[in-house]
């Protein structure tokens, strides 16, 4: 907790990123993507888990892991896998054949690495996070090509991407909408990136002249309508279609090239399943 106050350094989450890695117990396995699910939504719903459905089902190797329901009030990942048809894995032989089959997997931070997340876990009682929370989010088990990074928290960003550059990983960390990998049409974003030891920014503009209203209430069954066509969402459509091209920016994609493919994937979507 005192290490929590003073705020982590760079070195110190590169350094205990090290620990952990070492201590993966995981077949070599194929992904593309490394994308941490910790913060949970309040303001508006995970529109991220459309984009990586969506970009799983045009091949995209996704691994996603998060720590569980563990701040009341907010939507986690984990609880709305059986609704989006994505599959929660209980060890790593588990993430590969969902990989194999769906090209999505998601698997608990508790099935990998319980010591993390029983230190999660304690946020609750001591009414602080620790620094878990932040080396969760660079942890990249599997060695995925990219890791996508969010930190909600400003002046955080550039401490993560000095410790992924650090790491000699590539990575993209953001300020994500609620502090999840999920870009938010309305603002400006700021995108800290690292390649082969050597930071880079980007700047995307804001995808919406107006600032869109926040929905009065969060019901995740309005996703998979909207995924189905059954009903639209001018939101969180944009924030689908600017996080996959987060995503496929960070897999080597110009930004326009990136949101071009994004935006083709979305409209054909149901014939891509």
């Amino acid at each position: 907790m005192l290490l929590r106050h003073k705020e982590e350094s760079a070195e110190e989450l590169a350094g205990f990123t090290e620990a952990v890695r070492e201590r993966v117990q995981a077949p070599k396995t194929a992904v593309d993507l490394d994308w941490p699910s910790y913060a949970g939504k309040k303001r508006h719903l995970p529109w991220y888990l459309l984009a990586a459905r969506c970009l799983a089902a045009n091949g995209v190797r996704i691994v996603m892991h998060g720590g569980g329901a563990h701040t009341a009030g907010r939507i986690y990942t984990e609880q709305q896998l059986q609704l989006l048809g994505i599959r929660r894995c209980d060890d790593w032989a588990e993430v590969g054949a969902a990989l194999d089959e769906n090209r999505l997997a998601f698997i608990p931070l508790g099935a990998w690495m319980p010591v993390l997340q029983r230190m999660i876990d304690m946020r609750n009682l001591l009414g602080l996070r620790s620094p878990i929370h932040s080396l969760a989010r660079l942890l990249n088990p599997l060695g995925a090509r990219c890791g996508l990074q969010s930190i909600f928290h400003p002046g955080y960003q550039d401490t993560h991407r000095q410790a992924s550059t650090l790491l000699g990983d590539h990575a993209i960390v953001i300020k994500g909408e609620g502090g999840e990998v999920e870009m938010n049409p309305d603002n400006i974003s700021h995108l800290y990136g690292t390649t082969g030891g050597l930071p880079w920014d980007e700047e995307w503009p804001a995808l919406s002249e107006r600032r869109h209203v926040k929905p009065g209430q969060l019901d995740p069954r309005h996703l998979l309508a909207v995924w189905e066509g059954r009903e639209e969402d001018a939101y969180g459509e944009l924030a689908v279609i600017a996080t996959m091209a987060l995503a496929l920016r960070g897999l080597g994609a110009t930004r326009d090239a990136a949101f071009g493919q994004a935006h083709d994937y979305w409209q054909s979507r149901h014939s891509s399943i």
